[in-house]
């Protein structure tokens, strides 16, 4: 059995039920196992797609994408989702790292062929919505597959997603999913939810991030619920959506909520079809929980990373959601506790880390033996996020990874970008902090010491920036110093640069 076994099955109980709806378009489970088959068939026969082999995609949200994550289940072989966020030199790392054999292209995102060629020649290109210079189309596959995509080597144990995030080395690393991470996530959100095959999904989230895609997406469709799907977010579709479509679940992240709760439409909008609304991926301000409550729509708060697929920790549909500022219990097929550095469990209500096990946990970071053994210790997952949990059992979250920044639910770390920063051959020492942002969260900031005698310009450094970074993670505002707060050892303290940079807020303009 493998994952897609369990779309073949809700396509036998129910074939004409709607699995996807997306731009005006209905695709049943039926439609949806076939094509998915189809993908699987062409992959393996045109492409020579088999267990073990990478096939990325860089597209936005499209049913698509959603049947060639089955079919390389079917196959044995491991979806990367591209953040069409990034930069091309991003993209083009992530490609070359995977070894990705195939990647499926929408064309909007097309200038990443012009580099892939050096970068990965031996990479296949299957064009979503148009014909790429050297490659074939999707449909042209799909009409040239004959014969079954079917692997019967194929279980549950096999990778099937690798998901780069960024790493506080400044390189992304690609925690490797098993497809039985999936179908546990998957039974934690049926949980959490309170889903059943009756529900309607609507996902705004991109699907290169596990949000997007196994918070509520996956589980509902290996359970036989309907999934409405929007390219991409505006709060103008989302708020059209739910009125016109009546979803009962949909997934939020706070810059999210607040873009809907602002929006001129709310006030008037009907959410009456809402039976809850997921949130998380940053710790969520009260007020905006406080209006959809007021509209009487719950919030559920869940917690987890790229390495627990992500669900984790969660607050249940009709469980206690009185304990403000709690993302809740451990999942019903996770543990997870407190820690101190050597791996004790904490008492109850003492701050330190939150390590999490489980069959939702990762399996190891693609290529990285020394960051896995540095995360996973005796089948823990240690998240450097710290948290305290109290006498029943409910976690809080007081404080993110060490000195990542969360930009509109999207993660950047400072070592990445400084990385970036220090190739200026005008740039001498650099630190990146995140400033808090009421419409972002957060956003990041720069703080630079030029090589001596060399002048420097923000706009300068923000083009070099920007030829190598998604635009998200280039500084709002980069700040020129002669020195750097550090420890004796003469590491950066971004911890004291942060209230330095605070302070000088309340003073003032940073200079």
């Amino acid at each position: 059995m493998d994952l897609c076994s369990l779309i073949d099955r809700n396509a036998a109980f129910a074939p004409d039920k709607i699995a996807i709806a997306f731009e005006g378009k209905r695709l049943t489970y039926a439609a949806f196992a076939a094509r998915i088959e189809r993908t699987a068939t062409a992959l393996k026969q045109e492409l020579g797609v088999g267990r073990g082999d990478r096939v990325a995609i860089l597209s936005l949200n499209r049913p698509d994408y959603l049947v060639l994550l089955y079919a390389c289940a079917r196959l044995g072989a491991m979806l990367v989702p591209l953040n069409w966020r990034l930069a091309v030199a991003e993209q083009l790392f992530i490609l070359s790292d995977a070894g990705a054999k195939v990647l499926v292209l929408e064309h909007a995102f097309s200038g990443v062929l012009a580099e892939l060629g050096q970068s990965a020649p031996g990479t296949s290109i299957v064009g979503l919505d148009f014909t790429p210079p050297r490659g074939t189309t999707f449909e042209d596959m799909l009409t040239r597959s004959q014969g079954s995509g079917r692997n019967p080597h194929t279980d549950l144990s096999c990778p099937l997603l690798i998901v780069y995030t960024s790493g506080t080395t400044g390189r992304p690393k690609g925690a490797v999913l098993r497809q039985e991470a999936l179908l546990w996530n998957g039974v934690m959100s049926q949980h959490m939810h309170n889903m059943t095959s009756d529900d309607h999904v609507l996902t705004v989230l991109p699907f290169f991030h596990v949000g997007g895609l196994n918070i509520q997406t996956t589980p509902a469709l290996q359970l036989g619920a309907t999934v409405t799907v929007h390219a991409r977010f505006t709060p103008d579709a989302a708020l059209a959506a739910i009125e016109q479509e009546r979803p009962t679940l949909t997934v939020m992240v706070p810059a999210i909520l607040q873009a809907v709760s602002e929006h001129p439409a709310w006030a008037a909008a009907d959410l009456s079809s809402l039976k809850a609304v997921a949130t998380g991926s940053t710790i969520v301000p009260p007020h905006l929980i406080e209006r959809f409550v007021a509209r009487d729509v719950p919030v559920l708060q869940v917690y987890g990373s790229t390495e627990t697929c992500p669900i984790a920790i969660y607050t249940r549909l009709g469980g206690d959601l009185s304990r403000t500022g709690s993302t809740g219990l451990a999942g019903l097929c996770c543990e997870a506790k407190v820690i101190d550095q050597a791996g004790n469990e904490l008492p109850v209500g003492t701050p330190g880390e939150i390590a999490v096990r489980g069959p939702n946990v990762f399996f190891e970071y693609w290529g990285n033996e020394a960051a896995t053994r540095d995360a996973l210790r005796d089948g823990w997952y240690r998240t450097g996020d710290i948290g305290l949990c109290d006498a029943d059992g409910y976690f809080w979250v007081r404080d993110r990874k060490k000195n990542m920044i969360i930009s509109g639910g999207e993660n950047v770390y400072p070592a990445e970008v400084e990385r970036v920063l220090l190739e200026h051959p005008d740039v001498s020492e650099c630190a990146v902090i995140g400033r808090p942002d009421p419409r972002w969260d957060e956003v990041p900031i720069a703080y630079v010491i030029a090589r001596s005698g060399r002048r420097l310009e923000a706009d300068e450094l923000r083009a070099h920036l920007q030829a190598q970074l998604a635009r998200y993670k280039v500084p709002r505002e980069i700040v020129f110093v002669t020195d750097l707060p550090r420890t004796a050892l003469g590491k950066v303290q971004h911890f004291l640069l942060k209230q330095l940079d605070a302070q000088a807020r309340g003073q003032g303009e940073a200079s």
